[in-house]
């Protein structure tokens, strides 16, 4: 059973702490526990009803109505609700609620349904990666474990790679060579999965090899195919290298190529960039890092 901080709870919901305390005030649907130092803290069921209501509030209901009603008025009025709703924050509460429950048939539902109504490129960059931001955050602090953060990256990970096997390349006179990877220890594919779809989809040439690379196979293929490009993202530390070290050793190593650097770590600031490297936080930043 997980336990969630009061923080914790406003990161997975989009509900501030000092609503949810108010809340828990004026209506009797919300009484967290308390730790020996009278602390919040929330249980998965009181998370998933938080999420429910959020979601309804968020569809326009009001919350002294949402109070009134009982377990199976709210479930039933939150099936119609995300039957309808486009509102990114409510579908992205449906894929907490997948996530907690290993429930594949909503996640199915649900992105499938977003995919269709805006087009795989915005469900993915309104859905997809917010939800794996609140999930990355809740990881790191305890909140969600790795058996749930594994079951639903499996599946969106099997989404991205549907849409790779449909991509129609737009033809491209000026198309680049890119060899994406992520260095070994980093595990986590799917902004590198992503990344593949963006680029086929753009015309250009993409070898893609994948999670946790040993270091010293680069050369290697890279004498073979002779990229423009590298692209790599970081979360985590690397367990061997300091992150500084890998990003001075590939841009010493790879000097002719432009080297594409994304993720957590590169993006925190504490690291200076070499000169043929550049960090991208987008989609669109990728595209428009290629000349």
């Amino acid at each position: 059973m997980g336990i969630y901080s009061i923080k914790e709870v406003e990161t997975l919901s989009g509900i501030k702490a000092h609503t949810l305390r108010i809340w828990e005030q004026r209506y009797d649907f919300l009484s967290p526990d308390r730790t020996d130092s009278n602390i919040r803290h929330y249980t998965d069921e009181q998370l998933k009803v938080i999420l429910n209501v959020a979601t309804l509030n968020r569809s326009g209901m009001k919350i002294s109505k949402i109070a009134a009603m009982d377990a199976h008025q709210i479930a039933s009025a939150v099936r119609e609700a995300y039957e309808i709703t486009t509102e990114p924050d409510s579908l992205i509460d449906s894929l907490v609620h997948s996530m907690l429950d290993f429930d594949e048939a909503r996640f199915e539902k649900v992105l499938s349904s977003s995919i269709l109504k805006l087009g795989f490129d915005d469900a993915f960059s309104k859905l997809i990666i917010p939800f794996m931001i609140r999930t990355g955050v809740l990881w790191r602090t305890g909140a969600v474990r790795i058996v749930q953060e594994h079951f639903i990256s499996s599946l969106i990970r099997r989404k991205i790679c549907a849409a790779i096997d449909t991509v129609h390349a737009q033809e491209n006179k000026n198309k680049k060579k890119f060899i994406l990877f992520l260095p070994e220890g980093e595990t986590h594919e799917l902004l590198l999965l992503y990344s593949e779809y963006v680029l086929r989809k753009n015309g250009h040439e993409v070898v893609y090899l994948g999670s946790s690379l040993p270091f010293e196979e680069l050369p290697f293929m890279t004498d073979a195919f002779t990229p423009d490009y590298l692209v790599t993202f970081q979360t985590i530390p690397l367990e061997h290298l300091p992150y500084q070290d890998f990003l001075d050793r590939l841009s010493a190593m790879f000097p002719h190529c432009q080297i594409i650097v994304g993720g957590h770590l590169p993006s925190s600031g504490r690291y200076k960039l070499p000169a043929n490297c550049i960090n991208v936080n987008s989609a669109e930043e990728l595209i428009a890092s290629i000349h």
